[in-house]
Parts: structure tokens; sequence; C-alpha cells
């Protein structure tokens, strides 16, 4: 099964899964401590809500991005460990938990927002031309993967 942002539901599983998280809860793999994963994720959604413009790139790494996105759809597979990122959604400085953890709440509120008023943007740097129905996928790929490195 496909989970995705397209089920109101899984908002819920995601919000649920966030609030498990302590400041001290281990990876299991990568850099990126809680605070810092909170704050990523957040950027993330936040280049959705056409707030943080991701830089362009050459287009061999836009088609290695829009063949990914296929195959994410395709064989459902999640999010590759330590992957690469853009710098601008790279966090490696120290940040208030709670804090982090209340915005990444709030924008993902917003997002959930903007996918009902249908205002998320047609196009995403890496992954070509998007619908609504590929960032609620790919979105909650990206939650799931971050959450997954928490053990939750």
């Amino acid at each position: 099964m496909k989970k995705s942002f397209n089920n109101p539901l899984y908002f819920e599983e995601i919000i649920e899964r966030i609030s498990k998280l302590s400041e001290n809860s281990p990876a299991k793999w990568g850099k990126m401590n809680v605070c810092q994963m909170f704050r990523h994720c957040d950027l993330v959604l936040q280049v959705a809500l056409k707030r943080v413009e991701l830089p362009r790139i050459n287009p061999f790494f836009r088609v290695i991005g829009i063949v990914t996105k296929i195959e994410m759809y395709v064989f459902n597979n999640g999010i590759p460990r330590n992957m690469p990122t853009f710098q601008k959604l790279i966090v490696n400085f120290e940040c208030d938990f709670d804090e982090s953890k209340t915005n990444l709440l709030k924008t993902l509120e917003e997002f959930r927002k903007a996918c009902t008023n249908k205002e998320l943007p047609d196009y995403h740097r890496l992954f070509g031309n998007m619908t609504e129905k590929d960032w609620k996928f790919l979105e909650y790929k990206h939650l799931d993967h971050h959450l997954k490195q928490f053990n939750v």
C-alpha cells in the first residue's frame, strides 16, 4: 500500500510519530540529531509552500531526480539512507528542540492547508513537474524516512 498525504489519516500518523520523539532519541543512521532533523524536514516542507527556493541544478541531476520520483511511485520504495541534499536544506548546527518541533508541526499543518486549497507549486528543481499527488506522496515519504531514522 502506498502511503501518502492523499489520505488525511497519514497526516495524523506522522504527527503522532513526531510526538514520540524526545531530544535524546538516538538516530539509527546519519549525522543529524532529532532537533536538526525537525529543522531539515521543516525546510523541505517550506519548499512546497514556496518559502524556500532551491537553486538550479545540472540537467543530469534533474534527470536522476525525475527517474527517482518515478521509481518511488512504481516500487513504493523509500528514500535511500545518507542521500545528498541541497545545501540550503542541510542543518548541521545546534538548535532548540521544542522550537524546532513546534515549527515543524506548524509547517506540516500549513502544508495540509496548501494541499486542501490546491496551492502547491507545479515544479520542483530536482523532481521536475509536480502534481498535488506528487507533493503529497514525496513529502510523506520524506518525513517517513526521517522518522524511521529515529526509530518511530
